[in-house]
């Protein structure tokens, strides 16, 4: 009777095309495939990434590091203020109940709109660049889902959220949220 491992093997040649950790300039390649312009800005012995989608400021937010400059994880992140400082009841967990890839959570007057990319194991560049073709499609689903908000009590379209659905009023509310929500 022979011992059956609980993790598969993966083929050495398989190994040597993975990336086990990502580097900022990685990151940066998948997020320029993805159609997006990005611009690395060093703070405090880090680089952090800065882009935009749909009009829409979003940042990297650097996980659990392997080395340094290269990490095993990280999140795509997407904070915008609310204007009127509240959302309708329910729009949230309507996004939950409909969407799994990406999270939004509500802090005081932001909205943040979250992704996270694991390389832990192993992952290709490929896999690393279609992460972030999900994420900018996310963000287009969640703007459309603000815009197309309706209340179970009423056709109309909420106040909060059509105000926060003008592209005008994202822009302006991601690019004071990426600057003020920095990690």
């Amino acid at each position: 009777m022979s011992k059956q491992s609980t993790s598969p093997e993966i083929p050495a040649q398989l190994q040597s095309d993975l990336l086990r950790a990502v580097t900022s300039e990685q990151v940066s390649d998948a997020i320029k495939a993805a159609g997006c312009a990005v611009t690395a800005v060093e703070q405090d012995g880090a680089v952090r990434l800065h882009s935009a989608s749909h009009g829409v400021g979003f940042q990297v937010l650097w996980g659990n590091a392997q080395a340094p400059g290269q990490y095993v994880d990280f999140t795509l992140s997407c904070p915008l203020r609310v204007q009127g400082g509240t959302l309708p009841e329910g729009v949230l967990a309507d996004w939950h109940r409909s969407k799994r890839f990406a999270r939004v959570a509500q802090h005081g007057d932001f909205v943040v709109l979250e992704m996270d990319v694991i390389a832990a194991g192993g992952v290709s560049p490929a896999h690393l660049a279609l992460n972030i073709q999900l994420w900018t499609q996310m963000m287009g689903q969640f703007f459309l889902h603000l815009r197309n908000y309706r209340t179970a009590e009423s056709n109309e379209i909420p106040q909060a959220a059509g105000a926060a659905s003008d592209s005008a009023a994202f822009s302006d509310a991601a690019t004071e949220a990426t600057g003020s929500a920095s990690a």
